[in-house]
């Protein structure tokens, strides 16, 4: 089994990507994980704590190899409007619950859950459905979704962390 050491920040020269490990974005925000790369091979990540592992990321292993992470699709709830002041009061509803979210020009995307897109459609938004890699925004500190919870079942601002 390889073992993932490191975070590259580029291909070193003269070598080549040798697998591909694609994994969800829950999965790409652990540092230690046992997983199965794209070729069926296993792979264990022991990598620095407080990094997401972000689609096209490369991994050094212990052995030298490279292995190039990918987003795997997930299923997401996207609304989209060209209306700018809606989908901002959409995104700081969704930021108030610290829900990971991906901001594109016009649209907004969340891992998907009935009770998010019920307050968006209270707000005037139509969530549809995708099935598709999920890279949300890394915040505003540097580190994407420190938070990546929900919070359901109690206030806006009450944190129970």
């Amino acid at each position: 089994m390889l073992k993932a050491v490191q975070i590259l920040t580029e291909l070193p020269a003269g070598v080549a990507v040798g697998d591909r490990l694609t994994l969800p974005f829950e999965l790409r925000q652990k540092s230690r994980l046992v997983a199965k790369l794209d070729s069926g091979g296993q792979i264990a990540l022991s990598l620095p704590r407080g990094h997401v592992l972000r689609h096209g990321a490369l991994l050094q292993t212990e052995e030298g190899a490279v292995v190039e992470v990918r987003s795997a699709a997930e299923e997401l709830s996207v609304v989209c409007s060209a209306d700018a002041t809606l989908l901002l009061r959409a995104a700081y509803h969704l930021g108030n619950r610290h829900v990971p979210l991906q901001i594109q020009p016009g649209r907004l995307s969340y891992q998907h859950d009935h009770v998010l897109d019920d307050m968006l459609r209270g707000l005037g938004l139509d969530p549809s459905f995708a099935e598709e890699p999920f890279e949300p925004e890394a915040g505003a500190y540097g580190r994407a979704a420190a938070h990546a919870h929900h919070h359901h079942g109690h206030g806006e601002h009450d944190h129970q962390h």
